[in-house]
């Protein structure tokens, strides 16, 4: 920390800086600067100083990796003693089409699997429903049944590999799924790892893949919270989600806010069931993007792990230090992918895939090339992996932990954010919390407000996107596009029809009048049900069916 005196002399020093060296520049370009003030979340100064970040305190905000408040870094070696798990977000079509890609990218270095579900899966509908009319295997894989997750992991060891599952409201459901494939492999439950995205509060506020009201849908993210800290220790049971927040156009102050605040929500749930904290606090974990502003990312994911730990600690009591820790898996932001020269692409991913690293990230997707066009294919996929491998081994950026910790203009940042963030929390807190808040309306407008600013800019050029609104190109584009089975839908549609058929229908009937009679009773945990009905080969139709006719259907209020 420099003394009052030193940087008086540095503020001074800037001051004649400023004068000498810029002053004749700014007269001739004065626009430039204003249009640098009016693209970031904060304003940005040209030069930073220690005058910046005064009364800085080294221990307090810093401290060393692995160590309170963890700014530098959850782990204490960081990637010197383990780089982070390349876990490609990947699923299309089948069951057996997702099974092969899962294959070809552990063959080619992938070290974790992140399962994308089409979207009846996603709203908890079967492949033959009339609502799913369409829809099958187009943004991920369909899963009806047991049947399709047996297929799904065929000759992949669970105890071998993790895996995330990017689901929410029928999460419990495609879980359970999980541990029953796993217990068929005869892997114990105890040695099984992964995730369960599971984060609801994100789906009313951007997503909008939600079905059931927020009450039983906390009460439900709340028993996978109980049953996995008692069956499943190594499964994380929540992933809170900023990603697709920031996907919906929030910037990054909203995504960093909004995404914690969340967590705080269902931190209380927990304790409101009567778990204690330390008890299931250590599985949660968080999932973030990594957009185009370098330092902006790399300071936000610095100023979460600080604030995280600081309110676990303080406002909820935890004890456990693994409770204070904000483990987190990053995601390249898919918004920024464009259809136009979509080779440009593997640029930015590589750039937000470097901030995540900086930013200390334990978990990393970076997204292919073609993502704008269709779904990645075996090319493009494998480019992006190789971003991450590039990043790992050849950049050096591994070498030290958090290499930009003491940076000015990054220390700067990471409070600047943390500040932004407590202004919106003091905002939240005046609502009631965040169920009051999404039925006011309030984090949708935020964001579309963000949204349509920020596609103003680009309209009127003040934002350049290259290839976009600037550089752009009349060349055809030459990339392949993936292709997908078109017998896949009609060999999984016959499958469900044969487990309809073989199974011991009695028993479903039975398993299912089970589920309905506990998720009438709010004492009971919903998770031995389930996984009772998915042993019988009950559907995830069926079973979100019966969830469906006793907790109802969420309809958005109407906020203009």
């Amino acid at each position: 920390m420099f003394d009052k005196k030193k940087l008086e002399e540095i503020k001074e020093r800037r001051d004649i800086w400023e004068e000498t060296t810029l002053q004749r520049w700014l007269a001739r370009k004065p626009e430039r600067d204003e249009i640098f003030r009016n693209l970031s979340d904060m304003p940005i100064d040209r030069l930073y100083t220690p005058a910046d970040i005064p009364d800085f305190d080294y221990l307090e905000e810093l401290g060393f990796p692995g160590e309170y408040p963890f700014t530098r870094g959850i782990h204490a070696t960081m990637y010197r003693g383990r780089l982070w798990t390349m876990r490609m977000f990947s699923g299309y079509g089948s069951a057996e089409e997702t099974n092969e890609r899962f294959k070809y990218l552990l063959r080619h270095g992938e070290t974790g699997l992140s399962v994308a579900f089409d979207t009846p899966t996603l709203y908890g509908y079967d492949t033959d429903d009339p609502m799913a009319e369409g829809e099958f295997g187009k943004c991920g894989v369909a899963v009806s049944s047991l049947a399709d997750m047996e297929i799904l992991f065929k000759d992949i060891p669970l105890d071998k590999v993790t895996t995330s599952m990017t689901i929410n409201a029928p999460a419990a459901v495609l879980w359970a799924m999980y541990l029953v494939t796993a217990e068929k492999q005869g892997v114990p439950w105890t040695k099984v790892g992964g995730t369960i995205q599971n984060d609801i509060l994100k789906e009313y506020i951007a997503q909008k893949e939600f079905i059931f009201p927020p009450k039983p849908s906390m009460r439900l993210i709340v028993d996978t919270f109980e049953f996995g800290a008692k069956y499943v220790p190594k499964w994380n049971t929540i992933s809170i989600s900023g990603y697709h927040i920031r996907e919906a156009g929030a910037t990054a102050v909203q995504e960093l806010a909004f995404t914690l605040y969340d967590g705080f929500e269902y931190v209380k749930a927990g304790i409101e069931r009567g778990l204690d904290v330390d008890e299931f606090a250590p599985r949660l974990s968080f999932f973030f993007n990594a957009h185009n502003d370098f330092f902006e990312e790399i300071a936000k994911f610095r100023a979460a792990r600080r604030i995280w730990a600081r309110e676990m600690r303080n406002r909820f009591g935890a004890k456990n230090p693994r409770s204070w820790w904000l483990r987190f898996h990053t995601q390249t932001a898919g918004c920024t992918l464009t259809a136009q020269q979509p080779e440009n692409n593997v640029v930015r991913v590589a750039i937000q895939a470097l901030a995540a690293v900086l930013g200390g990230t334990q978990s990393l997707h970076t997204n292919s090339m073609d993502e704008a066009l269709a779904l990645p294919s075996e090319l493009a996929v494998r480019v992006a992996l190789r971003t991450q491998q590039i990043i790992a081994h050849e950049t050096g950026v591994v070498n030290t932990i958090d290499p930009l910790g003491g940076s000015y203009y990054v220390e700067y940042l990471t409070r600047k954010l943390e500040e932004a963030a407590y202004e919106y929390f003091r905002k939240l807190d005046a609502m009631g919390g965040m169920i009051p808040a999404i039925e006011k309306g309030f984090p949708q407008k935020e964001i579309a407000d963000a949204a349509y600013r920020y596609q103003r800019e680009i309209d009127e050029k003040r934002r350049i996107v290259v290839g976009v609104n600037e550089y752009v190109s009349d060349e055809p584009i030459t990339i392949p596009l993936l292709k997908m089975d078109p017998e896949g839908e009609k060999r999984h549609r016959e499958r469900l029809a044969r487990v309809r058929r073989e199974r011991d229908n009695e028993k479903v009937r039975q398993c299912l009048e089970r589920l309905r009679n506990a998720a009438e009773d709010e004492g009971e945990n919903l998770m031995p049900y389930i996984i009772e009905a998915v042993r019988a080969y009950a559907t995830l139709g069926e079973i979100m069916g019966v969830l469906r006719q006793v907790f109802g259907e969420y309809r958005e209020p109407i906020v203009i």
